[in-house]
């Protein structure tokens, strides 16, 4: 193939098709789609092996690549909730009568045609198919070549639903996956109406520079979490192994702890145990080391300046201890990625002023991070997190795939 551009065409074509069934029908493709997800696990965890088979073990990556049967049950049962979300198209946002006649309607439709670039996460090919299908658009995939033969997959079975209703299979289009082909979509301007790139630093910074069609960028996150000296030691501890380890490869797990320093020597201690469960290497500020080291933790590095502010996506973290609220502040402000932050902290003054003050796409009091994520929030399935402020910031999902369309009705009048 030298060119994708015919690709791309058939696509934008197949948009109005798509955008032509009824919410009825969408509703019903979905539904459709997770019957035969739900009848072909066998096959999916076949071909998605032969993609572990080709990633290391140890790499960060391999487990969001893995689709096993829960996971695969909870592709059906994400397509399901989809299903049951309200159509975002058609809402009649705002209704004028002029003194002229004219009645004038702002209105949701969909964007047309989506573009998703992304790594590793197989599950992103059903969540963007089903998000973009409900929203009555099309979609284009580029897929990593680490997840190869799981997305051709997926896309084969997404393909039959879209056949069950007489939906072209360019509706959900997956790209080869090699590189140059990227860069052509990022000038398909004619073609395609947004690009969303999904993974890593360096993909979105790419995106961001090469792309002539307009973008948002969701993926990468610098968390924090504050434990301030009146936090529930007991809870915050839980908070803070369970944000690190309970899936460290994602964009709302923990990247760095800052801990009030009046706390340190009591607070540090009660992580040490999980730590050393789940083999969590330790790059710690002066203050902290010395607790550390004190204890004899195994995995512990002095922190360097270029570890705060870095995506650990491991069983990584950070510890930066500080006087007070304010330093914290200071401290997010400087490294964070304006994904999701958190305080820990029994002062509701605290509280209001950490909600209020960050300036993060989720900001958290008394919870854990890990919470950041479409579904959690009842939003059914995410494309991704943004973490720009332009037409959606936070979950990326059913709602914000629509744009918007003026209608006026008249009857004859004329401007002079």
């Amino acid at each position: 193939m030298t060119s994708i551009l015919p690709l791309l065409q058939k696509t934008q074509q197949a948009a109005a098709a798509v955008r032509r069934l009824s919410d009825a029908q969408r509703s019903s493709l979905l539904n459709y789609l997770a019957e035969i997800v739900e009848q072909s696990k066998a096959v999916i965890m076949s071909e998605n092996q032969k993609d572990l088979d080709l990633m290391d073990k140890a790499d960060t990556k391999y487990d969001r690549l893995l689709l096993n049967e829960n996971r695969i049950e909870g592709l059906a049962d994400s397509l399901r909730e989809v299903a049951l979300l309200p159509d975002p198209t058609g809402e009649i946002l705002v209704e004028i009568n002029l003194d002229n006649g004219l009645n004038i309607r702002k209105i949701a439709v969909p964007m047309g045609v989506v573009g998703v670039i992304y790594e590793s996460r197989p599950n992103v090919t059903i969540d963007v198919a089903s998000l973009c299908l409900r929203s009555g658009n099309a979609c284009v995939l580029k897929g990593g070549k680490e997840a190869h033969f799981s997305n051709q997959c997926l896309v084969s079975l997404i393909h039959q639903a879209l056949n069950q209703f007489g939906i072209v299979n360019e509706a959900v289009l997956l790209l080869p996956t090699d590189r140059k082909f990227t860069e052509e979509l990022l000038k398909a301007t004619r073609f395609v109406d947004i690009i969303i790139p999904r993974g890593s630093d360096a993909l979105i910074q790419f995106v961001r520079k090469n792309s002539l069609i307009p973008t948002i960028e969701t993926g990468a996150g610098v968390v924090h979490t504050y434990v301030e000296k009146s936090a529930d030691l007991v809870k915050a501890k839980e908070i803070i192994v369970n944000a690190r380890v309970s899936r460290p490869s994602v964009c709302n797990s923990l990247d760095c702890a800052i801990i009030d320093e009046a706390i340190i020597d009591q607070f540090l201690p009660m992580l040490v145990e999980d730590f050393k469960k789940w083999n969590v290497e330790i790059y710690a500020d002066k203050a902290s080391f010395a607790v550390f080291e004190k204890i004899g933790y195994q995995k512990l590095h002095k922190a360097q300046e270029e570890d705060f502010g870095k995506e650990w996506l491991d069983y990584k973290i950070s510890i930066k201890t500080v006087k007070d609220i304010d330093e914290a502040l200071a401290h997010i402000q400087a490294f964070s990625s304006r994904h999701s932050e958190a305080i820990l902290t029994k002062n509701q003054a605290f509280a209001e002023k950490f909600l209020s003050e960050v300036d993060a796409a989720a900001v958290y009091h008394n919870a854990s991070t890990r919470f950041t994520d479409g579904g959690q929030f009842g939003l059914g399935a995410e494309i991704g997190i943004s973490t720009q402020k332009l037409h959606a910031r936070g979950p990326f999902a059913l709602e914000k795939l629509v744009t918007e369309k003026w209608i006026v009705l008249g009857d004859g009048q004329v401007r002079w």
